[in-house]
């Protein structure tokens, strides 16, 4: 199992390269070509989920996305330190206008990585929130 892990600042200008490095991964895990830029899209609005979340709250730590390319598939971890609201909890306090325009983009950023990717994983908590996508691998037959 091969594991490559990247740390960026939560800025904008960090998610291409977020996005390049995933796809260059996943090429190399053996992902097939035609799902590539499903990965590049999928990753990319993971991060800029991920950066939103951190600039909102503030947050200097950064973004984690971690590839791992297994035996019969290549996964992704977009992983956020901000904290999530939980069913429970008693509505922030602040412009609500502004906090339903954010979550409203947070949601159909979601449904966009749904539409992407079959396999996706949202995770949320107090401490943060992980997206978890994954990819079959493709077997590709040898060459002679």
């Amino acid at each position: 199992m091969a594991t490559v892990e990247l740390r960026f600042s939560a800025l904008p200008e960090h998610v291409r390269t977020a996005r390049l490095v995933a796809a260059a991964v996943a090429r190399r895990a053996g992902v097939d070509e035609a799902v590539l830029d499903e990965v590049r899209l999928a990753v990319g609005e993971a991060c800029t989920r991920a950066v939103g979340l951190h600039q909102a709250h503030e947050i200097a730590a950064p973004v984690r996305v971690v590839l791992v390319e297994e035996e019969k598939q290549f996964s992704i971890e977009v992983g956020d330190e901000a904290p999530h609201a939980v069913a429970s909890d008693a509505p922030a306090a602040g412009a609500p206008g502004a906090e339903a325009d954010s979550e409203a983009e947070d949601e159909m950023g979601l449904a966009v990585i749904s539409g992407l990717v079959d396999d996706v994983e949202v995770t949320t908590g107090e401490s943060g929130g992980q997206i978890r996508m994954s990819w079959p691998i493709s077997v590709a037959p040898a060459l002679n």
